[in-house]
C-alpha cells in the first residue's frame, strides 16, 4: 500500500468493512492515477485487488449482511461487555476505598489501644521493655511513699481498737498489727518485722534480668574456628608424652597428691572453713538479712497480702461505723454506745468519712493496675517480655493493616487506570456503531427511492 496517513488509520482497525474498502479505493484513485490507461482501467495490481474486493462485497448484497452482523454484534455483545467491565472497575474502586477506610480505622484503633495500655502501665510506649524495667527500679520509692502514708491512719486504727475492746469486752491483742508496725517504723525489711532487730547488712536477692531476645531468628554459633586436625591421637602425641600443637587443650591440670592417693580427712591443722553449731533459740552471729528476708514488707508477696488484708479490714470497719452513725433513727445503736469510751463517742460522721477516704485512697494506690503489673514483674522478670510482646503485637497488627491499606490503594489505582483505558474504547465503539447504523439506513433508503429509514432497537 502507498504511504498514506488515512489508509494507515483505516487498516489499523480490527474490523474493516465495506465502507472502509470504498474509501481505500477512492484514495487509490488519486495515488494510482498514473497507472490508468485510455480505457479507464488501472494497471496497478493493488488497485485491481481492492476493486475486486468491492465487487465481491456488492455481489448479492454481501456488504449489507456484513454491516448488519457487525451492528448486531456491537449492540448485543461488544458495547454491553465494555460497560460491564467499566461497572466492575467502578464497583471495585468503591469496595477497595471502603476497605482502605476500614483498615485505616482499625489501625488507628489498635494504636489507641496500644497507647491506652501503655498509659495504664505508666509508660510512653517508645521502648516498652526498657520503660517497664525502669518502673521496677522506681518501685521501692513508691512503696516507701505508701508506707509513709500509713502514719495518717493511726487515729483510725485506735478507733478500731477501742471499738473491738468495747464490743468484745476482752483484749485479744492489737488489731491490724502490720498497719501499726508500718505506721510507726515504715516499710522495713521482712527480717526486721520478723525478728524485731534491724539487720546489720542486707543482702538482697539478685534480680534476674532476662536479656532481650534478638529480633531475627538467627543461630549464634560463637567465634569457633575450624582447623584441620591430622592423624590420630597417637600420631599427635610425641614420644616424650608432650601434646602437639593441634591437640585440644581442655584447661585441666592434674597435679600429683602430696600423699599417694590417700584421702585427706582434715585431721591436721588447716585454714579451711569451720562449722559453728548454735544452740537452739540463739541469735545468728551476724544480723544479716538474706533472700526473702531482705525484701521490704510491701515487696514480699506474703507480707504485702497481709498488709492489704488489714487495710481492707480497717476500710470495712470504718464503712460500717459510718453507716451506723448516719442512721439517727437507730435508737438501739445509740443506746449501745452510751457507755463507750470517749474516743468512740467523740467521733463525728464527717471525721469517720475523712478517715475512710484516707484508707481507701491508700488501698487504691496499692490496687491500681500499674502497681499490680509492677508486682508481677518483680516476681517474674520474664513477664516483661510477655507484656512487651503483647503490646508490640498490637503495633505489628496496626502496621500490617497499614500495609494492607497500601496494597488496596494500589489495586484501586489499577482499577481506575483500567477504567480510563476502557472508557475511550467504549466511546470509539459507540461511534463506529452509529456509523454502521447510518450506512445501513442510507443504503436501504436508496433502495426505496430515498425514503427515510430508521433502524429501531439500537440502544447505545
Amino acid at each position: 500500500m502507498p504511504e498514506h496517513e488515512e489508509i494507515a488509520q483505516l487498516l489499523a482497525g480490527a474490523a474493516i468493512h465495506y465502507s472502509h474498502c470504498l474509501r481505500i479505493v477512492d484514495i487509490l484513485k488519486g495515488t494510482e492515477a498514473s497507472t490508468k490507461n485510455l480505457f479507464g482501467r488501472y494497471s496497478s495490481q493493488r488497485m485491481k485487488d481492492w476493486q475486486e474486493i468491492v465487487a465481491l462485497y456488492e455481489k448479492d448484497n454481501t456488504y449489507l449482511a456484513e454491516l448488519a452482523a457487525l451492528l448486531v454484534r456491537n449492540v448485543t455483545y461488544e458495547v454491553p461487555a465494555l460497560r460491564k467491565q467499566i461497572a466492575r472497575c467502578q464497583q471495585a474502586q468503591q469496595d477497595l476505598a471502603r476497605r482502605e477506610e476500614e483498615c485505616q480505622l482499625a489501625a488507628a484503633e489498635l494504636r489507641e489501644r496500644f497507647y491506652a495500655s501503655c498509659k495504664q502501665y505508666g509508660i510512653t510506649g517508645s521502648n516498652v521493655r526498657q520503660e517497664l524495667l525502669a518502673l521496677v527500679q522506681d518501685l521501692p520509692s513508691l512503696l516507701s511513699e505508701v508506707g509513709a502514708g500509713v502514719g495518717a491512719l493511726s487515729e483510725a486504727i485506735e478507733l478500731y481498737q477501742a471499738c473491738v475492746e468495747f464490743v468484745c469486752q476482752s483484749s485479744e491483742g492489737p488489731v491490724v498489727p502490720m498497719l501499726r508496725y508500718v505506721g510507726s517504723r515504715g516499710n522495713t525489711t521482712v527480717y526486721e518485722w520478723r525478728t524485731g532487730f534491724e539487720p546489720v547488712r542486707v543482702e538482697r536477692p539478685e534480680v534476674q534480668v532476662v536479656p532481650e531476645q534478638p529480633k531475627e531468628d538467627t543461630i549464634d554459633w560463637g567465634d569457633f574456628t575450624l582447623e584441620p586436625i591430622g592423624g590420630s591421637d597417637a600420631d599427635n602425641t610425641a614420644a616424650g608424652g608432650e601434646a602437639q600443637d593441634n591437640e585440644i587443650d581442655w584447661g585441666i591440670v592434674v597435679e600429683p597428691s602430696p600423699q599417694d592417693n590417700d584421702i585427706d580427712w582434715g585431721d591436721g591443722e588447716s585454714n579451711g572453713a569451720q562449722i559453728t553449731v548454735l544452740e537452739d533459740g540463739s541469735e545468728e552471729p551476724e544480723a544479716v538479712a538474706r533472700g526473702s528476708d531482705a525484701l521490704t514488707l510491701l515487696e514480699s508477696a506474703a507480707t504485702r497480702n497481709q498488709f492489704i488484708d488489714e487495710l481492707m479490714e480497717l476500710e470495712l470497719f470504718l464503712a460500717q461505723r459510718l453507716v451506723e452513725m448516719e442512721e439517727e433513727a437507730d435508737v438501739l445503736a445509740a443506746s449501745q454506745f452510751q457507755l463507750a469510751p470517749a474516743v468512740l463517742q467523740g467521733q463525728t460522721s464527717t471525721r469517720v468519712g475523712t478517715l475512710l477516704a484516707s484508707t481507701r485512697a491508700l488501698l487504691d494506690q496499692l490496687s491500681t493496675r500499674r502497681m499490680q503489673h509492677l508486682f508481677i514483674i518483680l516476681a517474674s522478670p520474664r513477664y516483661v517480655d510477655r507484656v512487651s510482646e503483647m503490646l508490640q503485637q498490637k503495633l505489628n497488627q496496626a502496621e500490617l493493616l497499614l500495609a494492607k491499606r497500601e496494597a488496596l490503594s494500589r489495586k484501586r489505582h489499577e482499577a481506575l487506570t483500567e477504567q480510563g483505558v476502557l472508557e475511550p474504547k467504549l466511546d470509539r465503539l459507540q461511534e463506529r456503531t452509529r456509523e454502521l447504523q447510518q450506512l445501513i439506513e442510507a443504503d436501504i433508503s436508496k433502495r426505496y427511492g430515498g425514503r427515510p429509514v430508521h433502524l429501531m432497537g439500537v440502544s447505545l
